[in-house]
């Protein structure tokens, strides 16, 4: 009898620890931003994670989860492809990349979700080929 009481009050315990740490992560929010995987300078280093953030009226952004940020300003997309099968075992095989030119002469790739394709194409146009 002792057992099944101690039981239930681990029970009830463990339930109310479960609710409150739900509770705290729903009233944090997601952080804001395009979550993704990139490679800068592209075809080099590292895929790194991080957030691409694309707040109208500002220059776009590209932010790692440790170091700092590389600004997207007059980037051009180049290019979706999906990863080869080596980069499939860094980074998610379903998503896609978005290879990007910056204004300074370099490069980046971007490893999005196929559902965050389109708003990190907002944030970072495709490039006009000039006929």
């Amino acid at each position: 009898m002792i057992e099944f009481v101690v039981l239930a009050a681990v029970a009830a315990g463990t339930g109310w620890l479960v609710r409150r740490k739900h509770r705290t992560r729903r009233a944090a929010a997601e952080p804001a931003g395009i979550p993704c995987m990139a490679r800068h300078p592209a075809g080099e280093g590292r895929w790194r994670v991080g957030r691409v953030h694309a707040v109208p009226g500002e220059v776009p952004r590209w932010e790692p989860r440790r170091g700092g940020s590389v600004r997207l300003s007059g980037a051009r997309a180049t290019g979706v492809r999906v990863p080869t099968v080596r980069e499939g075992i860094s980074i998610n095989p379903g998503s896609r990349i978005v290879a990007c030119v910056l204004q300074d002469g370099g490069a980046i790739e971007i490893a999005v979700m196929p559902l965050d394709v389109r708003e990190l194409l907002e944030a970072v146009p495709e490039r006009t080929v000039p006929e």
